[in-house]
């Protein structure tokens, strides 16, 4: 089956398009660039390095901006998947959807009004199994924070074994799915290059709330 997958850059989408390459065709990517820091759907942080990241996988992109109004949003998702079905011919979506029924509902209705198959490979996956198998195959780092006890030096590190002990003493969710941290994936299986940061900036919107904000990268 031809797939197209929702890219975020962050570490959920990416290792979902990882896991169904095994089995399907990845025709393209889809990715979203929202004017909403506060996006219900879509992730914000480096959006724009999503392109990047196409290039180091040689898999084409689809990328459309929205307004981030919530509901009306889900109308340039759509958008952008005919835009897909009808250049790329495929005939699935394939989300990074772990635990968030607002997310996977939304794309599970628009990919029935078009006919195509919804694919969340990782959806209600046991975390520990996840993560360890991510920290074995990928290189991601963290580039937002947004909870108690996550502070500044957090940003930029990679998701490793010391970073999931340091979740577990905090009693902090290893996946981050309730919104704690955003990632950014550097290299990953269906990358044939690395994406190496050579410049960067942290902004702090408070003690506990920051990013890390990648203005210079290239491909290795």
């Amino acid at each position: 089956m031809k797939l197209a997958a929702l890219i975020s850059g962050g570490k959920d989408s990416w290792f979902a398009a990882y896991k169904e390459s095994k089995k399907h065709e990845l025709a393209c990517l889809i990715s979203i660039k929202s004017k909403n820091p506060e996006s219900y759907m879509f992730h914000i942080p480096n959006i724009h390095l999503v392109e990047m990241q196409a290039e180091a996988a040689g898999i084409p992109l689809v990328t459309l901006e929205t307004e981030g109004v919530k509901e009306e949003e889900l109308e340039d998702l759509k958008q952008a998947i005919q835009i897909a079905q009808e250049k790329y011919r495929i005939e699935g979506i394939v989300s990074g959807a772990i635990k968030s029924n607002y997310q996977k509902q939304r794309v599970d209705k628009i990919c029935s009004d078009l006919g195509l198959a919804s694919l969340a490979p990782l959806w209600q996956a046991n975390e520990e199994l996840y993560i360890t198998e991510l920290i074995k195959n990928f290189h991601v780092i963290i580039v937002g924070i947004a909870a108690d006890g996550l502070k500044k030096e957090f940003l930029g590190t990679r998701i490793g074994l010391t970073f999931l002990d340091r979740m577990r003493s905090l009693n902090v969710s290893p996946i981050g799915e309730g919104g704690e941290f955003e990632s950014f994936v550097l290299e990953c299986p269906l990358f044939k290059k690395k994406i190496k940061v050579e410049d960067f900036e942290i902004k702090m919107e408070n003690e506990i709330t920051g990013h890390y904000l990648i203005k210079k990268a290239i491909l290795v």
